[in-house]
């Protein structure tokens, strides 16, 4: 039987479960607290012993202030495994700033706010031969989109009119997470095709709910958290080519509107009269 371990069961790699279990898969995971669903992280025996008998290993534990803890407390041991494939989920923030220019695989990275992620992104690349690193955009998906900021009231559209980024919708990870088990073992964008100012995305958000959008703001007046106001500093496309020539895959949901619109069905406008407060974006 395959047995896929995960470090980390947050918001996207929770999505890869169901089509594992339908496969037959075996699923093992960490939490930083035990569950029904997942094992300790700081349980050592329990993790060690699924590191041994993973046939398949992913990470999208993120990096903290002393480095990436998964590679610090396991690495030799994953190092060492005899899985047949190690993938970690990284984040298309370790490009930095590209002005809004295209950047695919080969763009230097560590120049930018995310110099953490880009020394986990390398630690894993040089971990082992084997390695698939996935870089990821802005996530969005069900109960974690513009829709559910709109609805909330706490949307915001900030007048920076040459300022773009990618995303990608939280299903299209889980197909590119079982694409790259199949395929060459590397690093890869995984991003929709069409990068987007986050005011369309609001626009359209709106538009589907039958809402009004916000004002624009200054960057400023919009009162935005250190981490929210952080996300406009960097501009930059997301180039997918090389998931797509070498793996196989494509987006589902080829870019927001796509994604918004099959989201649409089930989030409510009910809660839009709620006052704006400081967004909480889907950057990685």
């Amino acid at each position: 039987m395959s047995h896929l371990l995960i470090f980390g069961l947050g918001y996207a790699a929770s999505r890869l479960i169901e089509p594992f279990v339908a496969d037959g898969w075996r699923i093992s995971a960490t939490r930083r607290s035990a569950g029904a669903d997942a094992i300790a992280f700081d349980d050592e025996p329990a993790v060690r012993g699924a590191i041994a008998s993973a046939t398949h290993i992913l990470s999208s534990v993120p990096p903290d202030g002393d480095g990436d803890p998964v590679l610090m407390r396991y690495g030799s041991a994953i190092g060492a495994a005899p899985a047949r494939w190690i993938g970690y989920l990284s984040s298309t923030g370790v490009y930095g700033d590209a002005g809004g220019a295209w950047v695919d695989e080969s763009a230097p990275i560590g120049g930018g706010r995310r110099s953490a992620r880009a020394g986990a992104d390398l630690g894993w690349q040089a971990l082992r031969g084997d390695v698939s690193v996935l870089r990821l955009p802005g996530i969005y998906g069900a109960g974690r989109s513009a829709l559910d900021r709109v609805a909330q009231g706490k949307a915001h559209r900030v007048d920076l009119p040459d300022q773009v980024f990618s995303r990608i919708h939280v299903d299209d990870i889980a197909s590119g997470v079982i694409a790259a088990m199949a395929g060459p073992a590397g690093v890869y964008n995984l991003a929709d095709d069409l990068p987007a100012s986050q005011n369309d995305v609001i626009d359209y958000a709106c538009g589907l709910l039958g809402i009004a959008p916000p004002p624009l703001q200054s960057l400023e007046a919009a009162g935005l958290s250190p981490q929210a106001r952080a996300f406009y500093s960097e501009n930059r496309r997301v180039a997918n080519g090389k998931a797509k020539r070498l793996l196989g895959w494509s987006p589902a949901y080829s870019d927001f509107r796509a994604g918004l619109r099959a989201l649409s069905a089930t989030t409510s406008p009910a809660r839009a009269s709620a006052p704006p407060s400081a967004a909480s974006h889907d950057q990685t």
